[in-house]
């Protein structure tokens, strides 16, 4: 019995520790979702230009190892992948979504598969922080920083 309640609880606290915690209105939480998968699904597709169009105009992003890089054309050629490489797989998880009036911001986790040339796929997560900016009705990245969590 006390081994059956013990997992019981195990499984409950892993459960909270896991827990997204959501605030704002339903409508923008929803958009912001459907943003994320929407940049998942244009990594996997290389699509450049979807890249670069979720982010605001004077967006800056924060990628591991490198300087800022500013403004949506060069935030898209940082994203575009060498020769030969390509994202399988690409996922964002968040812990926290916050929405403020016209700004937002979430972290959680991202994880995907990527494969260069014939060599075996390579999976690879990390963390992140993103501020959103509502423009024009559209919420788009302002402030993008990730770097990856060693295995």
């Amino acid at each position: 019995m006390k081994k059956g309640v013990v997992s019981i609880w195990l499984l409950v606290l892993s459960i909270l520790v896991r827990a997204q915690t959501f605030t704002g209105p339903e409508e923008d939480i929803d958009a912001l979702l459907d943003n994320m998968k929407a940049f998942s699904a244009a990594y996997v597709g290389a699509d450049y230009d979807l890249i670069m169009n979720s982010y605001t105009t004077d967006a800056s992003i924060f990628p591991p190892g490198a300087e800022i890089i500013s403004g949506r054309e060069a935030i898209r050629e940082r994203w575009i992948l060498p020769e030969g490489r390509r994202v399988l797989e690409h996922n964002i998880e968040p812990v926290s979504i916050t929405v403020d009036g016209d700004t937002a911001y979430d972290h959680g986790h991202y994880s995907g598969i990527s494969q260069n040339g014939d060599q075996d796929p390579v999976s690879w997560k990390g963390k992140y922080v993103i501020v959103w900016k509502k423009v024009d009705g559209n919420w788009l990245m302002y402030l993008d920083i990730w770097n990856g969590i060693n295995e």
